[in-house]
């Protein structure tokens, strides 16, 4: 069987989209940086590992159910990418006008081995259901239902994201032996972070409403 994926203007999208939200810092980015400042950049490598394993276990059950929906309905696969977007856009405007989500790290973290470090790490992203919706929510936007085998766009996408993922996270462990302090106690940043990631949440859902990605 041939392997499906969206098309180059959809995937270059996907791409562009995924990088700016993974590039602005959010909470697991900023236990990452204490990670690796409290126990050297290998843990923080150790602790990325363990998140984006549990990232490719909600990637696989968003591909399961997506594709399950579109088995039903059409029509239900295309209301679920419109409630997507709107969930998107609520993220946006809960980050903008809600109360802070990011706070400064200054307690010490106990020092853990590797194996426990990958098994936190992949715990906490597993169990987050926040995690599971985002996938739910961001994944069918890049979708091309004509394409057809959407579970396998689905995973396509997801594998990209994960792999980009680790790549951007891995970047800022590298990082957090020189700016990880200045981050995690900087009030302008928190306060940046806060505007930019609300702003591109709610582009994103905007974006995705009406751009009609694959629907027909």
């Amino acid at each position: 069987m041939d392997i499906v994926i969206p098309g180059a203007a959809n995937l270059g999208l996907f791409v562009s989209a995924a990088l700016l939200l993974l590039l602005i810092p959010g909470p697991a980015v900023l236990f990452i940086f204490a990670r690796s400042i409290e126990q050297g950049r290998l843990a923080g490598f150790v602790s990325i590992a363990g998140i984006h394993a549990a990232t490719l276990v909600h990637v696989f059950a968003a591909a399961v159910g997506l594709s399950a929906v579109l088995a039903s309905s059409a029509l239900a696969f295309s209301i679920v990418k419109y409630a997507g977007a709107a969930y998107l856009i609520w993220l946006g405007l809960r980050k903008l006008f809600g109360p802070a989500e990011i706070t400064a790290v200054d307690v010490a973290l106990p020092r853990h081995s590797h194996a426990r470090l990958f098994r936190d790490g992949f715990i906490v992203n597993l169990l987050n259901p926040k995690t599971a919706l985002f996938f739910l929510a961001f994944l069918p936007q890049f979708v091309e239902v004509g394409r057809g085998h959407v579970a396998m766009q689905i995973v396509f996408l997801g594998f990209i994201f994960t792999v980009l993922g680790l790549v951007t996270d891995g970047l800022y462990a590298l990082a957090a032996g020189t700016a990880g302090n200045w981050l995690k106690r900087s009030r302008g940043f928190l306060r940046l972070e806060r505007y930019v990631s609300g702003g591109l949440y709610i582009g994103l859902g905007v974006t995705a409403a009406f751009a009609g990605n694959g629907k027909k």
